[in-house]
């Protein structure tokens, strides 16, 4: 399967993802977007997104560029700094870059945007398994 096509079969396969209503923008090789609309049911106690929300938002576009080279990659290490609160109707994109990749890892930085504004930055670490997309 081309690498570009795989978030796309992914996504299809992705019953969370599709709750959180995530939807592919832009796909190449090494680097997806993905954008989401923060729903009432994702706020916490003090009426602000849940931090969950961004951090799924962007272990999502992580896990499809990890995947764009073919082979299966999951995560083996993420992390997260919130940066700034987000609200009901909030529209975030979440651009993930493979930074770098080896043999076995792969490692990543998203992201996470509210229009221009920078409002989470993303790490993460894959393994890249040998089992290829088919």
């Amino acid at each position: 399967m081309k690498g570009e096509l795989i978030p796309y079969k992914m996504l299809s396969q992705d019953a969370f993802s599709q709750w959180l209503g995530i939807e592919i923008l832009e796909c190449e090789i090494g680097r997806c977007k993905v954008g989401m609309t923060i729903r009432k049911d994702m706020l916490n106690s003090m009426n602000y997104a849940h931090g969950g929300i961004s951090y799924s938002l962007a272990d999502t576009a992580f896990g499809f560029t990890a995947n764009t080279h073919g082979k299966y990659a999951v995560s083996i290490e993420t992390s997260i700094n919130h940066i700034e609160a987000l609200e009901e109707g909030d529209y975030l994109v979440a651009e993930s870059v493979i930074e770098k990749v080896n043999n076995k890892l792969g490692f990543n930085i998203v992201e996470v945007k509210r229009g221009d504004e920078l409002v989470a930055l993303f790490k993460g670490v894959v393994y890249r398994t040998q089992k290829d997309w088919e």
